[in-house]
């Protein structure tokens, strides 16, 4: 199988099937769930059955349909923080690499600080002042990994900074925010698209991580980490539900970082193997 030119290993084959069907299903959740997420349909802990593919939990709702809408609420939440924490680091990041000496050292100085920061521990204190609204969830997380994208965005952009045709568009007047969408951009592309894909990893596992301990997304709604919190003491009763998640979880992640490998392996490559 090639995709643009490349050959796509079996791995990468796999990584996008997995991540292709979690859209699907994250897409489909109102049309394809058997119930709503906070419908109570049986008896508490009730076990598998012909109705009930997966049981319930411990308040009676299907713990399938909550897995489809989880989909959505998880892979959406990672997704739209994720774009945000780029947005805000790509432009930092390419401003600081182009724009001069002193609005460098700033941003510079401003994300150590912020990366001197435990991020787990900063984002129990936003959170628990500022509430886990779902807006508050956004902002806060991608602040929190935006300072990573900025020092990858700046790198890369200095790099590209020194060529001759970025010297070429200052020396012709051009302004910077004409540099950064024509020039550098579009060169920065491979290594930023493989950080998006780790970055959605890292906030994927973040968020989950955060649920489980209360602090992310909030019921009714379903995520996969608050499922997993949920439907931990049906371990206790033999059950193996709390691993549907899990499992969920684990899958998810591995798929992404099957197909960020194959792009990272292409990036070094530099132009790979062509068609």
């Amino acid at each position: 199988m090639r995709l643009f030119g490349y050959k796509v290993p079996i791995t990468a084959q796999i990584g996008m099937v997995i991540i292709v069907v979690n859209l699907l299903i994250a897409l489909l959740a109102p049309l394809i769930a058997p119930y709503s997420e906070s419908d109570i349909v049986c008896d508490a802990w009730a076990d598998p059955s012909s109705q009930f593919w997966f049981g319930c939990d411990n308040l009676g709702r299907d713990i399938l349909s909550r897995m489809m809408f989880g989909a959505r609420t998880s892979i959406g939440l990672s997704l739209m923080i994720t774009a945000l924490c780029f947005v805000i680091g790509i432009i930092a990041g390419f401003a600081a690499a182009i724009s001069g000496r002193w609005l460098d050292i700033f941003l510079s100085r401003l994300v150590d600080l912020l990366l001197s920061m435990p991020t787990l521990i900063f984002a129990f204190v936003i959170l628990s002042v500022l509430g886990t609204d779902i807006p508050v969830l956004i902002i806060t997380i991608a602040l929190l990994y935006a300072p990573i994208v900025f020092r990858l965005a700046r790198a890369v952009a200095m790099n590209i900074t020194v060529l001759e045709y970025v010297e070429a568009a200052k020396l012709r007047g051009e302004g910077i925010w004409w540099i950064i969408r024509r020039e550098i951009l579009p060169n920065a592309i491979p290594p930023l698209a493989a950080e998006f894909g780790l970055r959605f990893c890292f906030t994927f596992l973040f968020i989950a991580a955060l649920s489980f301990l209360g602090l992310g997304v909030q019921p009714p709604h379903a995520d996969w980490g608050g499922m997993v919190k949920d439907l931990r003491d049906m371990i206790n009763l033999g059950s193996i539900a709390p691993l549907y998640p899990a499992g969920a979880i684990a899958l998810l992640t591995i798929g992404v970082n099957f197909v960020v490998d194959w792009m990272l392996s292409i990036h070094s490559r530099g132009h790979g193997e062509g068609a």
